[in-house]
């Protein structure tokens, strides 16, 4: 009886010890699950990656993603950040929303979109662009990012953006692009790294109340001599004092209108004047526009005004 009792005695902590073996490994398994399980939640939430950037499509010579951000404030209005992003082949451009001599501006359309309120397009600063035939067009190489500001019509909401976007890739030679992209994201997502200063690139708008080192001062027609008043020219009065290579994009009311590229005629003591000649330009439904829409550059600093002709 004693053997049979140390026996069952042995047996039974034996039995104690591995029940607790298996019930401890158990509990370790259930711990590394829950822990590889938080650190997949953890990369995933680091990572907005997924729902910051749709997935890129080839157009004409160029390949095209849309890109949005979190919500920020931005005049007191809940609005998320985006972007449209165009990568273009080496020696390829694409234009700004004048074209300049010829050329085919962007054009965004929203329609099919979800949850959204409207969507505000910026046009970072463009440049002239020789295309070998002497014509210029005005637009970007490389690669360019238009900012985009977009309100959701409730933003606790996901937003699914739905874009088709026609434009044109050009060499020597224009062909027309479009592509269609998709993106849906929500106020909670990180910052999408490709917007980081994406905005400092659009012109500010100028404020006549602040000081400024650049600035339009005023534009006035001036009639010329011949009978057809081919000669005549719009002169634009400008404040230069910065560093930078200066130049000037003009733009009417409207689409009705467009104009000539002005040229710089003087550049002394911080003061500058252009000219936009009228021969070449179309004109809307008036002889002068009543105003017009004035792009200033000078180097790396860009300021955009509306200002009336005397």
């Amino acid at each position: 009886m004693g053997t049979d009792k140390f026996t069952h005695s042995w047996l039974g902590s034996g039995l104690i010890r591995c029940l607790s073996w298996l019930h401890g490994e158990k509990m370790h398994l259930r711990a590394l699950g829950s822990l590889l399980l938080s650190l997949a939640l953890a990369a995933f939430a680091a990572d907005p990656a997924s729902a910051a950037s749709s997935d890129t499509v080839a157009a004409g010579e160029a390949k095209v993603r849309l890109l949005a951000s979190g919500l920020s404030d931005t005049n007191s209005a809940p609005v998320f950040m985006g972007g449209v992003e165009i990568t273009l082949t080496p020696g390829w451009k694409t234009y700004w929303r004048y074209p300049g001599d010829a050329g085919i501006p962007p054009r965004f359309d929203w329609s099919g979109s979800e949850n959204l309120a409207n969507v505000e397009v910026l046009y970072p600063t463009p440049k002239r662009i020789m295309d070998g035939s002497g014509a210029t067009s005005i637009g970007y190489e490389t690669r360019v990012i238009f900012p985009l500001r977009i309100r959701a019509k409730d933003p606790a909401r996901p937003v699914t953006l739905k874009l088709k976007l026609d434009f044109a890739t050009c060499e020597k030679l224009c062909i027309p692009a479009d592509a269609n992209l998709s993106l849906s994201f929500a106020a909670k997502d990180g910052a999408e790294p490709a917007l980081a200063g994406a905005e400092k690139n659009v012109p500010e708008k100028q404020d006549k109340s602040k000081p400024r080192s650049l600035a339009v001062l005023s534009a006035k027609v001036e009639r010329g001599t011949k009978a057809d008043g081919s000669d005549s020219r719009i002169l634009v009065n400008v404040l230069a004092r910065t560093v930078g290579k200066l130049d000037m994009f003009a733009e009417g009311p409207n689409e009705e209108w467009t104009f000539a590229l002005p040229e710089l005629v003087s550049n002394e003591a911080g003061h500058a004047v252009f000219a936009i000649p009228l021969d070449g330009s179309r004109l809307g439904n008036a002889e002068v526009p009543p105003k017009l829409r004035l792009t200033l550059v000078a180097g790396e600093q860009a300021i955009e005004s509306e200002i009336p002709l005397d």
